[in-house]
C-alpha cells in the first residue's frame, strides 16, 4: 500500500524545513546511530536508555499535542497517527498489535528499525530502547487527555537484532 507523501516546507530565509508545522532535520542514518553508540559507549547503555526514555517520553507529549490540534484528532486516534507518522520518517515501520488507553497497556511490533539495520540481525542484544519512550508519552497523553493520569513503562521484549526474529515487540504497561 502506498504511504501518501508528506510535505516538506522550507524556509527560503533560514532554510528551516517544517513537516506539518514542526521544525525538522534532516541527517543521514549513520549519522544517528553513530551518535548514539558513541553517547553508549561514553555513557552506558543503561544511563543511554534512562535519559531517551524521559527524553522520547517529553517529545511524544509535545508532539500529540501538536498534532492533535493541528489534524483535529483526539483519544487513541492520537496514538495510531503518531505510530503512522514515525513509520512514514524512517524509524521503522511501527504496527500497534493491541492498545488500551484506559489501562495503559499495549503491545507494538516494529520491524525494520534503524537501530537493527544498523547493527544487524547478529547483534546479540536488544538495540531499539530508544522507541520506549515515546510509546508511554504518548499514551500517557491520551490518558491526560481523557482525564486520567498514568505514569507508563515500556519494555523490548524481542529485538530483531537478537537474532532468530524478523521484528521486535515492546510491550507497555503502567510502570510500578
Amino acid at each position: 500500500m502506498a504511504q501518501p507523501q508528506i510535505p516538506i516546507e522550507v524556509d527560503e530565509n533560514t532554510g528551516e524545513w517544517r513537516v506539518g508545522g514542526l521544525p525538522m532535520i534532516l541527517v543521514p542514518r549513520h549519522f544517528l546511530v553513530n551518535n548514539h553508540q558513541e553517547i553508549e559507549t561514553a555513557i552506558g547503555i543503561e544511563r543511554n536508555r534512562d535519559l531517551l526514555f524521559a527524553a522520547g517520553r517529553k517529545s511524544a507529549h509535545h508532539w500529540c499535542a501538536k498534532e492533535a490540534q493541528t489534524h483535529g484528532l483526539a483519544g487513541i486516534d492520537v496514538f495510531h497517527h503518531y505510530m503512522m507518522r514515525l513509520s512514514q520518517r524512517g524509524w521503522a515501520q511501527f504496527c500497534v498489535r493491541s492498545i488500551e488507553a484506559a489501562t495503559g497497556r499495549g503491545i507494538v511490533e516494529i520491524r525494520h528499525s534503524v537501530f537493527v539495520a544498523e547493527a544487524g540481525p547478529s547483534a546479540g542484544r536488544k538495540v531499539c530502547y530508544m522507541f520506549r519512550g515515546w510509546f508511554c508519552g504518548a499514551l500517557e497523553w491520551v490518558a491526560t487527555e481523557s482525564g486520567h493520569s498514568l505514569a507508563l513503562t515500556a519494555e523490548e521484549i524481542q529485538c530483531a537484532a537478537e537474532g532468530g526474529h524478523d521484528h521486535c515487540l515492546f510491550e507497555i504497561q503502567p510502570a510500578s
